[in-house]
């Protein structure tokens, strides 16, 4: 099988002439979770995405499949009971990607703590049964402050009573969605990048049949005939919603930005990730993880209403997490200088779902302020100033008021909502990475029942957690030891020990595919052998179309090798114009963009203006 450019073309002839069973919009791990699922189940199925696979909030999260534990102070079992056991479903079948590591979870005597020693205590050895740990290697256990210090020995001591150790995973969210969007493809899905729709199509009976859509790349304009359409845009779902002109539109989510930094390890030398209080008193927790080298750390939860496309981080956004870092951590004193990369993302959290999934919600009533405002919106629009997405956020507001009574941004529910609307089109929206798999079960159920309801088409739904993804033919039971042994192979072949391991954990079972060629390649010019052939790879199986796609999402060198890039940024720009048979024009807005890029991860933007000051 290839996934590459051309398979793009070809894939835009399939878009403009067959009739398709689902077509999908959206290229993130939603999207891609149920595109994997449906393709296994028969349906003829096609994802459109308008930029990379992933482009959007599914490569921009903290990277890990969080369990939750810190739920567990208020005892909301059920949630972190379904986290964790759906966390174990996604190492099942994504076993090269999800990776256990031992969490620290530092605890200090201090006002709005989320834990003391007593409860962190209970919580862990509730979080072991809900996750059923038994190994005694891996259950939790508590450490004293002595031992705390003399493991991250740059913490600060003050107030410190001790901490928690538990057994969390580390993701590769870019690369789960990639792996996704492959496989689904192996099975027959039409699975495009670069493809953004434009609206909706309808019946004689106003049912949706199907999308407009322009190629990006062309400007040329798609007709794509579906008989389901289901919409899983992540932070887009609002947007494309609004497209559907034969149904009051009504806005559901309430979009947050979380923003991460990189440092080199020995500007931050934590010898494993910590989680702990943020200290701004905003029951927010802070992440720090040490990564290739690298360690990186986050997250803020602000309200955001800029360019979704475009999320950026701001000095208040920065000034938030330094302060969080340099309390805890004192003598490094950490500053905008240090930091060699970041991302910023944004959260599709559902606005009005305020009593499920990670943070609870509250009783109360809607206030007369917010009733005077949305019967003020309606009145306006009436009279013409005002429109309907000016009535729809005065609804929004009042309904955060009723079941949130207007929460702060992290305590905006994690849940994630199934709806079919009056005109046949279904839209799946939030939640998140740890659930993909089963809201795309949930998702796949509703098509199969409308398949058979209106077109007496029956499928079987394919059992999702023995559907293993793209890379992930492994024993999920004994992972280190096979990635070894894959890893061997490669330095049999004459890769040296490091590049065969990064190829082993990137690609999973597919690094055998790439190793193969090692005697029949030669380096492009400027790169090394290993380089070279995940290059390959990435072009004819990933379709990878720009260097920021290999260079960020495939690879995340710009995130954790930035100070390698140097060296290798133009050999990419010219090995990939070769393969893709760039002109000298393409070649430099695909220059520029990859300049553009690396310099907002570096946050040239703020560093300019500071060193300006």
């Amino acid at each position: 099988m290839t996934f590459s450019a051309q398979t793009r073309q070809d894939n835009l002839e399939k878009l403009a002439n067959e009739m398709f069973d689902l077509v999908i919009i959206g290229g993130g791990i939603t999207g891609a979770g149920v595109a994997l699922q449906a393709a296994a189940s028969g349906l003829k199925t096609a994802l459109l995405e308008m930029q990379d696979f992933a482009e959007g909030t599914s490569s921009r999260s903290t990277k890990m499949v969080h369990g939750g534990i810190r739920y567990l102070k208020n005892f909301d079992v059920g949630v972190v009971a379904d986290t964790v056991q759906e966390r174990a479903k996604v190492q099942q079948i994504a076993p090269h990607i999800p990776q256990p590591i031992r969490m620290l979870l530092p605890i200090y005597q201090e006002p709005d703590a989320t834990y003391d020693m007593f409860s962190v205590n209970v919580a862990m050895k509730l979080y072991d049964q809900l996750a059923r740990i038994h190994d005694p290697r891996l259950t939790s256990f508590t450490m004293t402050r002595e031992e705390v210090l003399a493991q991250v020995p740059d913490l600060n001591p003050e107030h410190l009573l001790g901490a928690g150790s538990y057994l969390d995973y580390t993701n590769n969210d870019a690369r789960l969605v990639i792996e996704n969007i492959k496989k689904a493809a192996a099975f027959g899905g039409v699975m495009t990048s670069r493809i953004k729709v434009t609206n909706f199509l309808h019946d004689h009976a106003g049912k949706v049949c199907g999308v407009t859509a322009d190629d990006l790349l062309s400007d040329e304009s798609l007709t794509i005939h579906a008989k389901i359409v289901l919409n899983a845009a992540g932070p887009w779902v609002d947007n494309i919603d609004s497209l559907d002109d034969q149904v009051p539109f009504m806005k559901q989510l309430r979009p947050t930005k979380g923003i991460h930094v990189v440092v080199d390890w020995q500007r931050l030398p934590v010898p494993q990730p910590l989680y702990f209080d943020s200290q701004h008193h905003d029951d927010r927790m802070i992440f720090v993880i040490p990564r290739d080298g690298k360690t990186y750390f986050g997250t803020t939860d602000t309200d955001y209403r800029s360019d979704l496309r475009h999320p950026q981080i701001t000095q208040s956004d920065l000034d938030y997490l330094l302060t969080s870092i340099n309390q805890r951590f004192p003598a490094v004193k950490i500053t905008l200088a240090d930091i060699e990369a970041s991302w910023a993302g944004i959260r599709p959290l559902i606005a009005s779902n305020g009593s499920s999934d990670y943070n609870g919600g509250g009783g109360g009533h809607i206030t007369d302020q917010s009733v005077d405002q949305v019967i003020g919106s309606v009145n306006n629009y009436n009279q013409g100033r005002a429109t309907r997405d000016d009535i729809a956020e005065a609804i929004v507001a009042s309904e955060q008021t009723l079941s949130e009574k207007i929460l702060k941004p992290s305590q905006v529910s994690r849940g994630s909502s199934l709806h079919l609307k009056e005109d046949g089109l279904i839209v799946l929206s939030g939640g998140k990475i740890t659930d993909y798999r089963r809201m795309a079960a949930g998702a796949l159920e509703l098509i199969i029942q409308q398949m058979k309801e209106l077109f007496h088409q029956r499928f079987q739904p394919v059992d999702s957690t023995k559907l293993r993804v793209s890379g992930g033919d492994i024993n999920p039971s004994n992972v280190p030891v096979e990635l070894q042994m894959i890893s061997d192979q490669g330095e049999a072949l004459g890769l040296d020990a490091n590049s065969a391991r990064l190829i082993a954990h990137l690609f999973g079972s597919n690094a055998l595919q790439i190793f193969t060629l090692t005697r029949t390649t030669q380096p492009a010019p400027g790169l090394s052998l290993a380089e070279t052939l995940m290059l390959n790879y990435c072009l004819s199986e990933e379709m990878v179309l720009t260097p920021v796609d290999y260079l960020l999402r495939r690879t995340n060198h710009i995130l954790f090798a930035a100070d390698k890039l140097a060296a290798i940024r133009e050999p990419i720009i010219q090995e990939m114009a070769r393969q893709l048979n760039w002109d000298e024009g393409q070649t430099k807005r695909m220059r520029q963009h990859l300049d553009q890029v690396c310099q907002e991860s570096d946050l040239i933007y703020l560093k300019a203006g500071q060193s300006h000051a």
